[in-house]
């Protein structure tokens, strides 16, 4: 499509969705900005930096920025919708008003957890307590599967080499830190730390619930996750679609772990008879715990699935053990002071049973109509600039180019809430059963995710509820999904200027288009298949790219003696960048010719790129850093903002970035993919 036509469509797509020619406000925060700092070297405190200095991470959050605000202020709303629905004289037995009810008030029936104490665990600590042979593992981890940390675990999703099924994705498991670093790095002295404060925590935790030897029993908990994490892969590692994509018939699955008893755990799991093979994503882990359970007593298992059933159940018991967990787990490895109100947590653990059924009321009361209008306009525009820079692209030849639009055109978009809602109706909640409810409800996940082997592909399934402050994309799917929630300041402010929120809501949009084509999202065609659909030569174009940011973020240290991985962050930094290049591209064409006015002083360049700059406004505790950097495959915030923006063209034509300023990169250096 020529660029006059495609502006045309814009701005008919921009007018029909209600988005003002005349904005009322710039959007931007201009009291926020530090005009000590040059944006040209910290674009990040240049914006955010009146904000940096008066705000204090709330005690209960190991971070606080745009997103958490945006889910803290969502909190209030959802408690108010939950105690309605308890509320509601109407209501019946068996009904989502019931469940959602009944959820949240046995969550805050902190009476009633004081009465039950572990009574509730008992089926499970006498189902390992009757452990007396290796044999017998299998069947327990199929039961753990269901509810707990195993040492392996199963997922079910779309065959990645065929979308058109199901297929059951065994997987590493069975660490309580977040992280194999944690008990592998002797060297780093944080993570030292932490492992053996997290030994006196399984200590005390085995000793309240009544283990006779909580010391030594928890040193050999370790002593096993220890030996666990030498055998697993590493994040980077994990990132790997098709070293992850090893198809095992069930038959042979025994040459991975001689002498294990797979049929067991087949038929104990459910997967048994509805698939002839599974898909093993780490096989020389799956090896390694085998020999790792022949090799480790029988005894120190035993121990071992103690520990996670009262590890998995801690948050949920009375006050001692709740108090404990988050003693380690939010002050030791998060940082954060104390805990979140009750009711707070009642509300995410309400959500994460209910999602959909509160999801459904949500979306009636806080999602208007044209709001998901607005939406689809501006995906319209993301997806017709993107398709236009894959016209434009001068480091891919025409026949990769030809199939990345074949992609691109099969993309499915899916906004603010699903088109069928789920059905809850097989779940059951009692008022004065909390630990109950929570088991009840993962098991009722997990039979909702089995029974899907055999059928067909449900491709009205949402993988977030509506919510959620979060979007993303499934290379499986080819679609991208964003959640009503996200479609507020300061991702989207109707009021605003257009630029602003192309910089930001434009940006998330691009973002999630981006990773369809980003390191692993481009190994996946458009019907969702792992396929290699690039010419040898783009493909080496497109690694010396990866390359470039992979440097450029490996250089990026946001607590002193650790880095951002720039392998592990590699996808979310193509797509952050790319992202922030398709939503300009769009932005511009937006304006079909004419200059944009200018707001606050500002011109549309810059406002864009505050627009963007906002989103990332945060802070975060170090201990809760320090585990992102391990874990976790986006860059820091501030990285997001200042390692995007020194990427763009655009960026240096708005503000005027030149050699010598600290953001600036040589032309050669910088790194636009898409």
């Amino acid at each position: 499509m020529k660029a006059h036509l495609l502006s045309a469509l814009m701005l008919a797509l921009l007018a029909s969705a209600g988005v003002h020619a005349a904005p009322k406000t710039s959007g931007v925060d201009v009291a926020n900005i530090d005009t000590s700092v040059r944006p040209q070297d910290d674009f990040f405190k240049n914006l955010n930096g009146k904000w940096l200095a008066r705000t204090d991470i709330p005690s209960d959050k190991s971070s606080w920025g745009s997103f958490e605000k945006l889910d803290d202020d969502t909190k209030p709303q959802l408690r108010a919708i939950i105690e309605a629905a308890a509320a509601d004289p109407n209501k019946q037995p068996g009904t989502d008003a019931q469940r959602i009810g009944d959820f949240f008030a046995s969550y805050m029936d902190e009476a009633r957890l004081e009465e039950l104490r572990l009574s509730p665990l008992k089926a499970d600590f006498d189902r390992v307590a009757a452990l007396s042979d290796k044999q017998q593992i299998p069947a327990l981890i199929a039961h753990f599967n269901r509810y707990y940390i195993a040492p392996y675990a199963f997922t079910i999703h779309q065959d990645n080499k065929d979308s058109t099924k199901y297929v059951a994705d065994i997987v590493q498991e069975g660490l309580s830190l977040p992280d194999r670093d944690y008990y592998l790095k002797k060297s780093d002295k944080k993570l030292a730390d932490a492992l053996a404060k997290f030994e006196l925590h399984v200590a005390k935790m085995l000793g309240m619930a009544g283990n006779p030897n909580p010391a030594a029993d928890a040193k050999a908990i370790v002593a096993l996750e220890t030996e666990l994490a030498k055998v697993q892969w590493t994040q980077v590692q994990l990132r790997d679609p098709v070293k992850a994509y090893n198809k095992v018939p069930l038959a042979q699955l025994s040459r991975l772990a001689p002498g294990y008893d797979w049929t067991t755990w087949l038929n104990e799991t459910g997967i048994g008879g509805k698939v002839d093979y599974v898909i093993v994503s780490q096989p020389s882990y799956i090896t390694g715990f085998n020999q790792v359970l022949n090799k480790v007593p029988l005894a120190t298992w035993k121990v071992y699935f103690q520990w996670q059933v009262l590890h998995g159940n801690a948050a949920y018991l009375s006050k001692d053990f709740a108090q404990e967990n988050f003693a380690f787990y939010g002050k030791v490895l998060s940082g954060v002071d104390e805990q979140e109100p009750r009711w707070k947590r009642a509300v995410n653990s309400t959500d994460s049973a209910l999602g959909e059924a509160l999801g459904k009321l949500y979306v009636e009361q806080y999602f208007p109509a044209e709001r998901k209008a607005r939406m689809e306009a501006l995906v319209k525009n993301l997806l017709a600039a993107f398709g236009q820079s894959i016209d434009t692209l001068d480091w891919m030849g025409s026949e990769t180019r030809q199939q990345a639009q074949a992609k691109l055109a099969k993309f499915t978009t899916k906004i603010g809430y699903p088109n069928k809602w789920r059905d809850y109706s097989a779940l059951v909640v009692v008022k004065d059963d909390l630990v109950g409810n929570r088991l009840r409800s993962r098991a009722f996940e997990y039979a909702k995710e089995v029974n899907k082997l055999g059928k067909p592909i449900d491709r009205d399934e949402w993988g977030m509820t509506p919510q959620t402050v979060n979007a993303y994309y499934n290379p499986e799917m080819n679609e991208i999904v964003f959640p009503a929630v996200i479609l507020q300041p300061p991702f989207f402010n109707a009021d605003a200027d257009d630029a602003v929120n192309y910089g930001a809501i434009g940006a998330v949009i691009g973002h999630e288009i981006s990773h369809g084509f980003d390191d692993q999202g481009a190994q996946y065609d458009g019907d969702g298949n792992l396929r290699d659909w690039w010419t040898k030569a783009d493909h080496k174009n497109f690694a010396a790219k990866t390359k470039m940011l992979v440097k450029q973020y490996n250089a990026y240290s946001p607590v002193k003696g650790y880095h951002v991985n720039g392998e592990l962050t590699l996808g979310e930094n193509i797509a952050d960048n790319s992202g922030a290049a398709i939503a300009y591209k769009a932005y511009l064409l937006s304006l079909n010719g004419q200059p944009a006015p200018v707001i606050d002083g500002l011109t549309g360049q810059q406002r864009f790129y505050m627009g963007f700059g906002q989103v990332w406004r945060s802070k975060i505790r170090d201990a809760q850093q320090i585990v992102y950097l391990k874990v976790d495959p986006h860059s820091p915030d501030q990285f997001r903002a200042n390692g995007t923006v020194r990427n763009q063209p655009g960026f240096y034509e708005a503000f005027g970035v030149k050699a010598g300023d600290k953001l600036y990169l040589p032309p050669k250096d910088r790194v636009i993919m898409w």
